[in-house]
């Protein structure tokens, strides 16, 4: 038993004496996964979801059970950014990225718009392998804050920019990049792209040797990560915006990769790539759109995306037993849309096959003459909600709000609550995992309660690499590089 002492003084000299008291036990990879926009709730809803269909349906006697994440639990993180009480994706990415209190909006640099470096970009100057896997555009907010540096996340053709090397002062940082935002990586003479000059960041990835995948079929050559096909470097985005739900995506799969299909698939390729080196790998992997369905108050993309969020985290425990040299913590940037449970069955959600941005794409392409019988006929039953009366069918019909009706119908049908369609101040759930003696050092050094730029410290101890190392590189030759506010293409979905 860890004495009290230690503890105390600690918490007393968090910046400066913290990594004193931890037993840091050295691994070769570690694995940090952000399930963006998580709470416990989300957990509840997920587990009692999966429960409940495994034991009759029935939630008058319900049978508990435990998912993969519910096995690891070991402290919780304050979120809170160096302006508000309330955290975006951005500021908590660099705290937890790079170790740094910074404001909303800022991606991977200080108050004073100075770059941090991160644990990313310090374990690759000690030649560690490096990679990002994601559901959203691999330009959104969290996987930006490891390998580039603006002042605004609304930069998103300059955090392109930086994330493949094309104007980061350490050149490319990142050996896997998995996820959305084609659309950033292409010249604007390309009628898809989402950028408004005639840089080629495909083109130059392919000049520094990376392989470039934009479809489904060029990831699957990658043969779960075991193929030539899957040597490092190599890049693969199969959406030019965000990547689909995955209410959406299993039901046509043959479209995107999933979250976990990637996983394995980078794990693999890091693998193969560190076997005969003294050096691993860093991986950071981000369940990415369980925050985008909380903002949308849609309860049922949301339940989808924690459920494969608990499917990558089952899977990365089982990685690491084989692997007993790796590491894995786990921590949601933020909680989003305030969820809560109070009178809950989330049976109802089992009848939904689509999600709320799914609806609308089908009714906004609808181009027929009965929009109330394909409303009725569709769309309805699409998102779990057949059967409703003429009168609720009309309000919809007259109210031109089709998206805010039918979350908050289905929300209430499942009990789902939700206080606000952007982010909230909660502690998040701190996760965490290793083989053996490493696992035992883990969880006593991360019991309790952490300010979530703690997260990178541990991992820099860990790896034995310097985020001030990383830091001083980014700002050898000046910091005219930084990327200022240069707005290209669609903001981002939500104001945090």
């Amino acid at each position: 038993m860890r004495s009290v002492l230690p503890q105390v003084i600690a918490s007393g000299l968090l910046a400066q004496g913290a990594a004193a008291f931890w037993l840091l036990p050295e691994a070769r990879n570690f694995i940090y996964i952000v399930p963006d926009g998580y709470g416990q709730a989300s957990q509840t809803m997920a587990r009692d979801y999966v429960s409940l269909l495994r034991n009759g349906e029935n939630p008058k006697a319900p049978v508990s059970i435990q998912l993969a994440a519910d096995t690891m639990v070991i402290g919780n993180v304050r979120t809170q950014a160096s302006d508000n009480l309330i955290t975006d994706s951005a500021a908590s990415a660099t705290a937890f990225g790079c170790g740094v209190k910074t404001y909303n909006n800022a991606i991977a640099v200080d108050d004073d718009g100075s770059p941090v470096g991160s644990i990313l970009e310090a374990a690759k100057l000690k030649g560690f392998k490096t990679g990002l896997v994601v559901t959203s555009t691999i330009n959104h907010a969290t996987p930006a804050c490891y390998a580039a540096h603006v002042k605004d996340r609304n930069s998103y053709a300059k955090i392109a920019e930086h994330e493949i090397g094309y104007s980061h002062p350490l050149g490319p940082v990142v050996d896997i990049l998995l996820g959305g935002g084609r659309c950033y990586f292409k010249p604007r003479s390309d009628p898809t792209s989402c950028r408004n000059d005639d840089v080629d960041l495909f083109g130059f990835a392919k000049q520094k040797g990376f392989r470039v995948m934009q479809d489904r079929a060029a990831f699957d050559q990658l043969n779960k990560g075991t193929s030539k096909a899957a040597d490092l470097p190599y890049i693969g985005l199969f959406n030019d915006d965000q990547m689909m739900y995955e209410i959406d995506r299993s039901r046509q799969p043959e479209q995107e990769p999933s979250l976990l299909e990637m996983v394995e698939t980078a794990l693999n390729s890091l693998d193969r790539a560190t076997k005969w080196s003294f050096k691993g790998y860093f991986l950071m992997i981000e369940a990415s759109r369980i925050d985008h369905a909380g903002h949308a108050n849609d309860p049922a993309a949301h339940l989808h995306d924690t459920i494969m969020y608990n499917d990558v985290m089952g899977f990365v425990q089982q990685w690491i037993d084989k692997h007993p040299d790796t590491l894995m913590m786990s921590a949601a940037d933020h909680e989003c849309g305030g969820l809560t449970l109070n009178g809950f069955n989330p049976i109802p959600l089992k009848n939904v096959s689509m999600s709320i941005e799914q609806v609308g794409r089908l009714w906004s392409s609808y181009n027929g003459t009965d929009r109330r019988g394909y409303l009725i006929e569709t769309i309805l039953p699409g998102y779990g909600l057949k059967g409703l009366s003429s009168t609720e069918v009309d309000s919809i019909l007259n109210n031109n709000n089709l998206g805010g009706d039918l979350t908050r119908l289905l929300s209430k049908k499942a009990g789902v609550n939700w206080s606000t369609g952007g982010h909230t101040a909660s502690d998040v759930t701190l996760y965490g995992y290793g083989n053996g003696w490493r696992g035992g050092n883990l969880k006593s050094d991360m019991a309790g309660n952490h300010d979530n730029t703690e997260l990178p410290k541990y991992i820099e101890g860990v790896l034995k690499v310097k985020l001030d190392d990383a830091t001083r590189e980014l700002r050898r030759k000046g910091v005219d590089w930084v990327g200022k506010r240069d707005v290209a293409g669609p903001d981002h979905i939500h104001s945090h």
